[in-house]
């Protein structure tokens, strides 16, 4: 059990964070081309863990195609307006904060499903279309913070956000079109399970919030953006020193023929 815990403890932190941006992506994003973001985005949604669990959230009850698509719909809206307009004037904030009213937002929907502004406060939930484009707006502010830390130059910028944007749905509704049948299938093999999943979207979103919190409160971050001058010094160093090399083996063959000479 204990042994259990120590893995636990350890493979956590590196999934709390397995959707930020490595500097392998960063890298290439620099010199990239617009489908490069666009798999890029894609890729940050699939990975997107607490992108994918308000998704389920939002999806829970839902069998129509029709409601699906209305609140997707919206928060697709929300999400695509800060992204874009974000990134494109540099609006930027500490991640740890955003990501902290992201997990929070995981929190609530597990909340509302369970009824529990009715059971806890006798009162109505906020409306659920307004909420989840209200929500999907702070979730484009967060994939915004990760793609800034990419120069992203001032060529083409606007068509590289959009095609970041374009890869993020297509990695939404990919992460649905796996998720939904999935529920349809608990639904009816499991019982309990509306308590059973909201119970654990609230306690993973509170686990996620503590520790963004924590992260925000005790770190100073300063994000590493990589630049193409950056790019251009990593490639040159290598020629840099064989420039030396050979300079140092020329020299010591001119040493040594002047030995032989003398002789």
């Amino acid at each position: 059990m204990k042994n259990l815990l120590l893995k636990l403890s350890l493979f956590i932190p590196n999934l709390i964070f397995a959707h930020g941006v490595s500097d392998a992506d960063k890298v290439e994003m620099v010199q990239g081309k617009l489908f490069d973001f666009f798999y890029l985005g894609a890729k940050h949604m699939i990975t997107g863990y607490d992108h994918i669990l308000f998704l389920i959230g939002v999806i829970f009850f839902l069998t129509k195609f029709t409601d699906i698509a209305k609140f997707i719909t919206a928060f697709t809206i929300g999400h695509s307006v800060t992204l874009v307009f974000a990134t494109f004037y540099e609006i930027n904030a500490n991640y740890y904060l955003i990501d902290a009213v992201i997990a929070f937002s995981v929190i609530y929907k597990g909340f509302e499903n369970l009824d529990g502004f009715n059971k806890w406060f006798s009162i109505e939930a906020p409306n659920k279309t307004a909420m989840v484009l209200l929500f999907g707006l702070i979730h484009g502010f967060g994939l915004s913070t990760r793609l800034q830390q990419i120069d992203l130059g001032h060529h083409g910028l606007l068509s590289k956000i959009i095609s970041f944007n374009a890869g993020v749905e297509i990695g939404q509704i990919g992460a649905l079109v796996i998720a939904f049948p999935l529920l349809i299938l608990l639904r009816k093999q499991v019982s309990n399970i509306t308590k059973i999943t909201n119970i654990a979207l609230m306690f993973i979103g509170s686990l996620l919030l503590i520790f963004q919190l924590n992260g925000f409160f005790t770190t100073d971050i300063n994000p590493e953006v990589i630049e193409e001058k950056q790019i251009e010094v990593k490639v040159e160093e290598p020629k840099e020193r064989e420039k030396v090399d050979e300079k140092s083996h020329q020299h010591s063959h001119g040493n040594e023929t002047h030995k032989n000479h003398s002789h």
